[in-house]
């Protein structure tokens, strides 16, 4: 009892705590809240019409509706051009995400299961990608698809004539997405994965079911957060890249989403609308944000109880 009562008084209270926390919230103050306050500012402001530069109102009783007013046009106005846009982003990174998953699901389930001892290095073939930079990987991506690349000169070896595959495909901006984010997806995924017991897959076994229904009804279903979890980080970065398809691309016929948020703010007179449908694109990702934490905070009482 006495020494249980030490180790009580020995214990770190909350203002330890507090005081750890005190970088983290200082940091997440400065480059977080004061840049999304800035452009709630400017998304509120209003434009100086001699040097065409948006004008950021500091206080919320002031702020204006004319930039939501003139997005809005844009959106759904006679001349709407953004609409059009916005179904195209949805298409792409639900193709992109679906892909993935039909890649990396396999991928996890086999370092998981059955890599045994060279797991390590499986996961070290995982992780080399994190090393090179987004940039690079899309750089060789138009090494190999270019018109002299390497993809078309093996569909010339079995009479294919040369794709123009950078001029504007939407196969290649969502295989593009797809290898850009695929890591991620598949690092959760095998670390929930790992998780799971192997004696619940061998309960399954013993009752009688087979390999595939044992993993449609024991592995699949405990690998549902894994998957929500995996979907969530892939996702949401997806819905707001713009790199990928001005890497790849590079043509109207496929801009997404991110792309007319980055011409906007560097468009002269624009910046206002810009930053009106960063805040409405943000405020749209919250919902499944809030979904995820909804979810997981189920499961985790779920699995107390």
């Amino acid at each position: 009892m006495a020494v249980t009562m030490r180790r009580r008084q020995r214990a770190p209270g909350r203002t330890f705590w507090a005081i750890l926390a005190v970088p983290a919230v200082v940091w997440l103050a400065v480059f977080f809240v004061v840049p999304f306050y800035t452009v709630l500012a400017i998304s509120g402001g209003y434009l100086n019409p001699f040097l065409q530069e948006p004008v950021a109102v500091w206080n919320p009783l002031q702020w204006s509706a004319a930039n939501l007013d003139s997005l809005m046009r844009d959106i759904t106005g006679a001349g709407a051009f953004i609409g059009p846009i916005v179904a195209r982003t949805l298409v792409y990174v639900v193709a992109a995400s679906v892909l993935s998953l039909l890649i990396g699901y396999p991928a996890a389930y086999f370092v998981a299961r059955f890599a045994g001892r060279r797991k390590g290095l499986f996961l070290l073939l995982l992780i080399a990608p994190f090393w090179i930079s987004y940039m690079m990987r899309m750089l060789a991506w138009i090494d190999l698809l270019q018109t002299g690349g390497y993809i078309n000169r093996l569909l010339s070896l079995v009479g294919i004539s040369p794709v123009n595959w950078l001029g504007g495909e939407s196969v290649t901006v969502i295989l593009g997405l797809a290898y850009g984010y695929i890591p991620y997806l598949i690092l959760v995924l095998y670390a929930g994965l790992d998780r799971i017991d192997p004696r619940l897959i061998e309960a399954g076994r013993d009752l009688g079911l087979g390999r595939v229904r044992t993993f449609l009804r024991v592995t699949l279903p405990l690998s549902r957060q894994p998957i929500l979890t995996g979907m969530l980080i892939t996702v949401l970065p997806m819905l707001g890249d713009y790199f990928t398809n001005q890497m790849l691309s590079g043509t109207a016929s496929t801009s997404m989403l991110g792309n007319v948020i980055d011409g906007q703010l560097e468009t002269p007179g624009l910046q206002g609308q810009g930053a009106v449908l960063s805040m409405m694109m943000l405020t749209v990702l919250l919902v499944p944000m809030l979904y995820y934490v909804i979810a997981t905070n189920r499961s985790s009482r779920e699995a107390v109880s």
